[in-house]
Parts: C-alpha cells; sequence; structure tokens
C-alpha cells in the first residue's frame, strides 16, 4: 500500500479494437447481437440444467451448467464496456474499474480452464471406466471439482490483483487494448516490473499450460480406449472430441500466446483478446449442447 499512495493515475484510456468510426458502427451492431446470444444461450441452458431432475442428476450436465455460468461471467467482464465504448470518442475506465476487470478475467477464466479439466475427467471415467463412473462421479465429487475451479481461480485471480493495484501508477495511463490486460498495465507503473511481470504472467501461463496439457492428454486416451474397444464408435467419439478440441484449442491457444510473450505486443494479441473473451462463450453452448440429444430434448421439453 506504501507505492499505491503515490499512484497519480485515477483513469486509464483504452485504446479500444480499432479507430475507425464506420468499423466502431459495424462492430457495436456485431458485438451486441453476439453478447446477446451469449447470455441467452447460457442462460437458456443453466435453467434447463437446474429445471431438469434427469439432468441434474448427471453430473455432465451439472458442471455443463456450471461452465455456461462462468461463460456469462466471462463474457460480462469487458464486452458491455467494449460495446458501450464504440459510441464514445473517449475510451475511459477508472482505476478501481481497471483493476476489477483484471480481477474477474482471471478469476472466470482460471475458474474455466479448470472445469474444463473436470468435464475431461469426468468423460475419461465415462468412457474408460464405465463400470465405475456414478461411484466415482457421485454428486459430493461434483461439487468438490466445482468448489476447486472456483476456489483455485480465485486464488489466482487474487494474487494478480494484490500486486498490480499496488504499483505506482504516475505518468502514462493508455492501454492498447479494449479491456485492461495485465501485462499491459504492468507496463504502465513508474518502477522496474520486469522480474515482478515475469512472476505474474509466469502464474497465468503455467496455469493455462498445465490445463491444457491435462485436457489434451485426457481426450488422446479416450480416443485410444474407444479405438480398442469399439471399432465402429471411434469415428462417433472423433468427431465429439474434435468439436471440444477445437473449443479448448480457441480458449487456451490465445492465453498461451499472450503470456508466452507478454511484453511483446503484436498486432493480432487484440483478436486472440476477441477469441477467448467472446466468442468462446458463444461456442460452448453450441459445441456441448447443440450436438447432444439429451440437452435438445430437454430445450424441447423446457419450450413447451
Amino acid at each position: 500500500m506504501y507505492l499505491h499512495n503515490y499512484s497519480l493515475v485515477s483513469e486509464f484510456v483504452l485504446h479500444g479494437l480499432c479507430t475507425s468510426q464506420h468499423l466502431q458502427n459495424f462492430f457495436f451492431i456485431f458485438f451486441s447481437g453476439i453478447y446477446v446470444a451469449i447470455m441467452l444461450g447460457n442462460l437458456f441452458i443453466v435453467v434447463t440444467v437446474v429445471s431438469d431432475p434427469h439432468l441434474q442428476s448427471s453430473p455432465m450436465y451439472f458442471l455443463l451448467g456450471n461452465l455456461s455460468f462462468l461463460d456469462m461471467w466471462l463474457a460480462s467482464f469487458a464486452t458491455p464496456k467494449m460495446i458501450r465504448d464504440f459510441l464514445s470518442d473517449r475510451k475511459v475506465i477508472s482505476f478501481g474499474g481497471c483493476m476489477a476487470q483484471i480481477f474477474f478475467l482471471h478469476f472466470s477464466g482460471g475458474a474455466e480452464m479448470l472445469l474444463l479439466v473436470s468435464m475431461a475427467y469426468d468423460r475419461y471415467v465415462a468412457i474408460c471406466k464405465p463400470l465405475h463412473y456414478m461411484t466415482i462421479m457421485n454428486r459430493l465429487t461434483c461439487i468438490r471439482l466445482v468448489l476447486v475451479s472456483w476456489i483455485i481461480g480465485f486464488v489466482h485471480s487474487i494474487s494478480q490483483v494484490a500486486f498490480t493495484v499496488n504499483l505506482p501508477y504516475c505518468g502514462p495511463n493508455e492501454v492498447d487494448s479494449f479491456f485492461c490486460d495485465l501485462p499491459l498495465v504492468i507496463k504502465l507503473a513508474c518502477m522496474d516490473t520486469y522480474i515482478l511481470g515475469i512472476l505474474m504472467i509466469s502464474d497465468s501461463g503455467l496455469l493455462s499450460v498445465s490445463c491444457f496439457l491435462l485436457l489434451m492428454i485426457s481426450y488422446t486416451v479416450i480416443l485410444r480406449t474407444v479405438q480398442q474397444h469399439a471399432a465402429g464408435g471411434i469415428t462417433k467419439a472423433l468427431s465429439t472430441c474434435s468439436a471440444h478440441i477445437m473449443v479448448v484449442t480457441l480458449f487456451f491457444g490465445p492465453c498461451i500466446f499472450i503470456y508466452v510473450w507478454p511484453f511483446s505486443r503484436f498486432s493480432v494479441d487484440k483478436l486472440l483478446s476477441v477469441f477467448y473473451t467472446i466468442f468462446t462463450p458463444l461456442l460452448n453452448p453450441l459445441i456441448y449442447t447443440l450436438r447432444n440429444e439429451e440437452m435438445k430434448a430437454a430445450l424441447k421439453k423446457l419450450c413447451n
């Protein structure tokens, strides 16, 4: 807190996605529609899982409902502000609002990474150990997996914000993005933050890479198991896993790329940020529900 007393910056200026007024008008309509679709789609999934006793008692759908809930958080930490900024000439965010964006990004993002690993583990048990599935993936285990993902996400996020908020910000306040991204905000501090930045960003990089490797290993084991025990089921399993792997790649790929070269910004970084903060929460309902017969039947029942 000693350093924070010397911070003179009360707000940050965001550069946004682009400077063209025509593009900003188009993006306002485009991302407004995307955001509404994300919120309605994921909310519909949560309501469907909660209202259907069969889905509620299933470990897979219990985890899916929690994933949709986190997707709504992930899509909401910066997207509404970005949409509003498309109509503003000067895009500013308060110091507290900037820190809040960093917190909710790493909280919801970190928790979602762990939850995706939990969902992959659920599929591994269901396919590789089907006779013990309900014993291993009982309700208590599912609740523990969700709680662990939330707790790790919270600890990861609070550790990032605790260091960032206490840095001295006394000069530059322009962030070259549409939200307060951790590597960009750290660079604005009036001190040498290279070592501190490496430590903080390594935390995010380690979490992203570890979860991604666990997911890839689990899907590889699933495909090998299906190939060995069900010759006709490899095509269906490959189709399902490939869709899941696509979502995982779109979510983890940009995160890993941004945090591997955190202090060297590229022109594609903004586009990558859009993928894991906006498009992934939109793809999850499509991949995990519309390709699932049980979920589609429950959605029809809810609509009726």
